[in-house]
């Protein structure tokens, strides 16, 4: 029964069995009730052969034995009697064409009879079979189709080939039910026997006809516009996703031997629309080897993979550094479970505002690197308490890096972000103040090179939009998006912790590091692939909701300002904001005042202040 054509034949022959059938009951029925039309042998046999022979051929031209009946939806049942209809009516043209008697009632009453027969013994057979032959086997068998019919999809159906015989690979029990390609000329053709059955807009159709499970996205070298655009067809057929990585990702060694072992479910990130940032890693492992480095705020999403890569380059010692004991405590367990005894790990649960603390983890430890993670980021929050943004951010980062200075540490690298341009909140205003801070810190240390590197939204991360959008979508909520044009730069957490690794090993001191992180992407995109990701329908089974900006919030982001300019380093992808001169007397006095009144808790002078320090701060409540 597997062998297509084999499978046809029977069909055909059923048909055969049910017209023939029909036919004869259609005959009886009137020798009971109307024996004026009741046909002759003679008749009757000429009404059987024109049947099959009209019916039999129409079913085909519609393709009724091409689907397997196991997978047929009503449209399918409606074809089939739309076939039998038509095949009715060439009989009766072959009547008049050959001069023979017919009674058009007989005829409609026959067609009733026989297409009944026909859809019950579809439907039957497909019950029967799901019970007694397929015993779950399509919960075993998943049907697949394959994006993508060059040389990567030609080496997945090799290895698929081979996985059939193979009941312990991974691999087993793919059924792949055809191919799509955006190359009209493929369009038809057969590769391994697995026929191309359209473009990559034709996706949705047919998984939709053919009850795909699974999709196979097979072009490694597919342009960055072309993926996102085909991933998000893809993301709205409800079907699990594979992805075979680009080009440059693909590894052949004696673990990753084929080319399917290394597809991964569709991320989120998949749709960026950028092929992920490349870094130096033998710089980095050059940089971080034998170095005492300390991570503050390592337990947040940032500081833990920098907690994580650190740890896989060899430093003499790791320094986690974080108020809040649970996240500490997890990245520390995570990474004695990954390293052992082979890492010198060091959890400390303290604050970046209490100097004294941080000076005494400075005189004991003496960090080589320092990487200042810490800080307040959720913008409307920091918008109801603008003076614990300040003392958390700006008077946290003055004394790490007061510190690191006073200590000779090597290198000190802070993270800040978009928001910290032309900024319109709290939050933003806060970092633009740190990176002031990093700036004038660079032009003041003899030995210490001071460095800041500027990213936008990161995926996933504790203040991103991501795990919201998870939780609402998990418990049925609606999700809730602030407005529908807004738009934010993005980037994964290892991509942004890979910028802060490289940037520090090619910083020299005062340089604001920028990553190119591609086109904007808008907020409502990100939660409508995310609902389908989900298998859920955007607006129909989950909702989203438009709240309105938020105390702070901007429509868009910049990562530079307008004086800055940008310098190319040695990474295409990482860029230098120019350096900008700070006035000692000036900063130190207004952060002198700025603390007095972050302790004083007048949150109104506070952002009066902040404006003053930062020209550039438009204020938004």
């Amino acid at each position: 029964m597997k062998n297509f054509n084999y499978r046809k034949l029977v069909l055909a022959l059923s048909d055969i069995f049910i017209i023939v059938i029909g036919t004869l009951i259609t005959n009886f029925f009137f020798s009971l009730v109307a024996p004026a039309y009741v046909q002759g042998a003679k008749g009757l046999g000429y009404i059987i052969i024109a049947d099959i022979i009209m019916c039999v051929l129409v079913q085909f031209a519609f393709g009724c034995y091409s689907k397997l009946w196991r997978f047929f939806k009503l449209r399918d049942y409606a074809v089939c009697a739309a076939a039998m209809f038509i095949g009715e009516l060439f009989s009766i043209v072959m009547f008049v064409v050959f001069g023979k008697q017919f009674s058009k009632l007989f005829f409609l009453t026959n067609y009733i009879i026989t297409t009944f027969g026909v859809l019950s013994f579809r439907f039957l057979f497909r019950k029967s079979f799901l019970v007694l032959t397929d015993a779950g086997a399509h919960d075993r068998c998943k049907r697949t189709l394959v994006v993508g019919a060059g040389q990567a999809a030609n080496l997945i159906l090799t290895e698929l080939e081979g996985a059939q015989y193979d009941a312990n690979n991974p691999w087993h029990g793919l059924e792949v039910v055809g191919m799509v390609d955006d190359d009209i000329s493929k369009i038809n053709t057969r590769v391994h026997g697995k026929k191309v059955l359209g473009s990559t807009n034709d996706i949705p159709d047919l998984c939709a006809s053919f009850v795909v499970d699974l999709i196979i996205f097979a072009i490694p070298s597919c342009s960055e516009e072309d993926r996102v655009r085909i991933l998000e067809i893809c993301s709205k057929t409800g079907c699990e996703i594979k992805v075979i990585p680009y080009l440059a990702n693909l590894i052949f060694d004696s673990e990753h031997s084929g080319l399917i072992s290394q597809a991964t479910d569709i991320r989120l990130e998949d749709l960026l629309g950028r092929e992920p940032i490349e870094f130096d890693k033998s710089n980095i492992r050059e940089y971080i080897a034998g170095k005492v480095c300390l991570v503050t705020g390592g337990g947040g999403s940032i500081g833990s993979e920098l907690v994580r890569q650190i740890a896989r380059y060899s430093p003499k010692k790791i320094i986690i550094l974080d108020i809040y004991e649970n996240n500490a405590y997890e990245v520390q367990q995570e990474v004695l479970m990954e390293y052992g005894d082979t890492v010198d790990l060091v959890t400390l649960i303290c604050s970046v505002r209490d100097y004294d603390k941080m000076e005494a983890v400075f005189k004991e430890y003496r960090p080589d690197l320092v990487f200042h993670a810490a800080a307040h980021k959720h913008v409307p929050l920091m918008e109801t308490v603008p003076e614990e943004a300040v003392k958390n951010n700006v008077f946290g980062t003055f004394n790490v890096a007061t510190l690191a200075k006073l200590y000779k540490a090597d290198k000190f690298v802070m993270i800040s972000t978009d928001k910290a341009v032309n900024p319109t909140n709290v939050m933003g205003c806060t970092k633009r103040v740190c990176e002031m801070i990093i700036e004038y810190m660079a032009q003041n240390s003899d030995h210490t090179e001071f460095v800041t590197t500027r990213f936008g939204n990161v995926l996933g991360s504790n203040g991103s939009v991501i795990p919201l959008f998870r939780k609402q979508i998990e418990s049925g909520k609606p999700v809730t998006v602030t407005h529908p044009d807004v738009i934010r730069y993005f980037m994964t957490i290892p991509e942004a912790v890979s910028l802060v690794l490289e940037a520090g090993a090619m910083a020299h001191g005062g340089e604001i590091f920028v990553l190119d992180m591609g086109k904007p992407v808008k907020i409502v995109t990100l939660a409508e692939n995310l609902i389908r990701m989900y298998g859920k329908v955007p607006y129909d089974e989950i909702e989203i909701k438009f709240t309105g900006l938020r105390p702070g919030e901007k429509l868009f982001e910049e990562l530079l300002m307008d004086e800055e300019g940008l310098k190319q380093t040695a990474n295409k992808k990482i860029f230098i904001g120019n350096q900008l001169k700070i006035d000692p007397s000036v900063l130190l006095t207004q952060l002198d005042e700025l603390k007095k009144l972050a302790e004083a808790n007048q949150s109104g002078e506070v952002v009066e202040l902040l404006t003053v320090m930062v020209p550039t701060f438009n204020h938004k409540p």
